[in-house]
């Protein structure tokens, strides 16, 4: 990931999301630290393979437990996740 600071991107903004749209990742910084990142937007969102990904995952946890009469709330009480 290529870094430039403000006053760069500013003077560079045009040449900047050329490489953007090529697939670079930006980073802009003020005084040193970081405060933005220009990435290119996602084209082509696949919503399909999207649900099939989540029906997959919700598949995979119907055979998960927690152990004999445990939940997440006393698991996270008792500092364990």
């Amino acid at each position: 990931m290529r870094t430039v600071d403000v006053v760069e991107a500013r003077d560079r903004m045009e040449a900047l999301l050329d490489e953007i749209e090529q697939g670079a990742e930006v980073l802009i910084t003020r005084h040193e630290k970081a405060v933005a990142r220009l990435v290119p937007i996602q084209r082509n969102f696949d919503r399909e393979a999207a649900r099939r990904a989540a029906e997959g995952l919700w598949k995979a946890s119907e055979n998960l437990s927690l152990g004999e009469g445990l939940t997440i709330r006393e698991l996270i009480e008792e500092g364990r996740m």
